[in-house]
């Protein structure tokens, strides 16, 4: 649809007043707080009230925009401008295409490359919509189908592929192979996404430890790893770096975060290998007989839908509409990214037998759960969005380790994913000194320090891994493994294990990196 527009480039910008943030923040609190409640628990496990939580607070917050009086900043509706892709190259430390603060303008004067991807205050045109009605379908284009859309139909496109991989077998369960077993997780994360990880290793994990007194430290050092800090190297593993691709980051940028990924798995696979070895002296001699009796031998099936992975990793890296296909001057249409993910699912239906799903417990339960909910959460994280984009700098976090550990806290106690989103937007106001600009992103300026989204994408991936409700999957590992009879830690509990772990692993990371 093609709205009209007011052009407005010398006009400042509107900020919404805060009060207008509680539908968020009530979206958010919802999600953390109702599971909790003995009165709420049972209720809040059905879709439909998630869904219709999240489409009244929604709602709200479409009345606002339909009546507040102003316009939104918007950009421009051509297929290649939408979501402008990073130029910096495959890492954080890439030096290509980075701008000082300083020196964007000199940069592209000098250079007439620069023609196509110009500094950042060059390219962020203020272009707003007329009040009322413009302004709310405005809105909708942006958070639903610029981002919701992307945004559900990958996770849904890995949950459904991964789902129909079966691991199968009962192997001893010594802590050599427990720690080569979450270590896949660790790894398998960022090609497969936390939730297709966890859902494929977990049953299989469970199972090897079957005979195993001592095994909740298994589950939660599994949660840590394969639903978590393992989904770093490419958007497509964790929810908030999925979202900062969708704002412009590029592809592969991600990868050059492996130091951080690596530096956290080691630790951890480490301390779980020392940890595991000591409960494993303390097993009864006869459940240890049991482990090394009961053997089944490791086995794959379905493995056609690693071809169908393949497929959807490769649709998202290289069917962006804001940038050419690898090699071409061709730009993919809208949503052709999408449809070809939800061919690759297609396959995998027709492809894989339906007992291999059956055998996993596969249902479409979690991704809908992800789905009623993520809309709300969409919707309503525009205004406080919006006020950051202005505000954004005054809120006195200009250094990585704020934004690390801002990101971070937030991250443990609400969703990692809209988290992301808040300091994203919060960054992208800020130029400090002597930090490098990636550039043009979806951000207040059209940059954002390299420094401080990096700080960012690890504080949300890594913390989502402190209590139960930072991240999707965590819940599920937890649910998956009380099923089997695992006694899994209450809320509180849970969260004495990621204090005593994480934080202090945390502090270490930032004395090396974030300082």
């Amino acid at each position: 649809m093609t709205l009209v527009l007011a052009q407005a480039a010398h006009a400042e910008k509107y900020v919404p007043h805060l009060f207008w943030v509680w539908p968020f923040v009530a979206m958010l609190l919802s999600i953390a707080i109702l599971p909790l409640l003995r009165k709420t628990h049972h209720w809040w496990e059905e879709n439909k009230n998630k869904l219709l939580i999240a489409a009244i607070l929604a709602v709200i917050t479409m009345v606002y925009y339909g009546f507040r009086g102003q316009g939104v900043e918007i950009h421009g509706d051509g297929q290649h401008g939408e979501a402008p892709a990073s130029q910096t190259g495959q890492g954080p430390d890439a030096e290509a295409h980075l701008l000082q603060p300083d020196a964007a303008d000199q940069a592209h004067h000098a250079d007439p490359e620069h023609e196509e991807a110009p500094p950042a205050h060059a390219q962020h045109e203020k272009h707003f919509s007329e009040p009322g009605v413009v302004t709310i379908l405005a809105v909708l284009d942006h958070a639903v189908l610029k981002e919701y859309v992307p945004f559900i139909v990958l996770l849904f496109s890995l949950y459904v592929i991964a789902g129909g991989i079966v691991v199968r077998g009962d192997i001893r369960a010594t802590p050599t192979v427990n720690t080569a077993i979450i270590g896949a997780g660790g790894l398998l994360a960022s090609f497969i996404g936390t939730t297709g990880s966890a859902m494929l290793l977990i049953r299989f994990l469970l199972k090897t430890n079957s005979e195993r007194k001592y095994k909740v430290h298994t589950v939660i050092f599994f949660i840590f790893i394969a639903a978590n800090v393992g989904g770093t190297l490419l958007p497509i593993g964790d929810p908030p770096l999925f979202l900062g691709y969708l704002r412009g980051v590029d592809f592969f940028w991600t990868l050059g975060l492996w130091k951080y990924w690596l530096f956290m798995l080691i630790l951890l696979l480490g301390l779980y290998f020392l940890w595991d070895s000591w409960a494993y002296k303390r097993e009864a001699p006869e459940d240890i007989w049991l482990d090394e009796t009961r053997l089944q031998p490791m086995q794959l099936a379905g493995l056609i839908n690693v071809l169908w992975l393949l497929g959807v990793v490769g649709a998202v890296a290289t069917l962006d509409p804001a940038k050419a296909f690898p090699g071409t001057d061709w730009h993919a249409p809208k949503y052709l990214r999408e449809g070809v993910q939800l061919v690759m699912v297609v396959c995998s239906l027709i492809t894989t037998k339906k007992s291999f799903r059956v055998e996993n417990q596969f249902n479409y339960v979690a991704i809908g759960e992800v789905a009623c909910l993520f809309i709300g959460i969409f919707i309503t994280m525009q205004v406080p969005i919006e006020i950051l984009q202005t505000k954004g700098p005054e809120l006195g976090l200009d250094q990585p380790w704020h934004f690390f550990w801002a990101t971070g806290i937030l991250s443990s106690f609400l969703d990692n994913a809209p988290t992301y989103v808040v300091y994203f937007a919060t960054a992208g106001t800020l130029a400090p000194p002597g930090m490098e600009l990636m550039s043009p992103l979806q951000t207040a300026t059209g940059a954002i320090p390299i420094p401080l989204l990096i700080a960012i994408s690890c504080g949300a991936v890594f913390m989502g891994a402190n209590t139960y409700i930072g991240n999707g999957p965590n819940f599920m590992v937890k649910a998956i493994a009380e099923q089997s009879g695992v006694k899994m830690p209450s809320f509180f509990g849970y969260m004495l294990y990621s204090g005593i772990i994480l934080i202090p692993i945390f502090v270490v990371l930032t004395l090396i990196f974030f300082r």
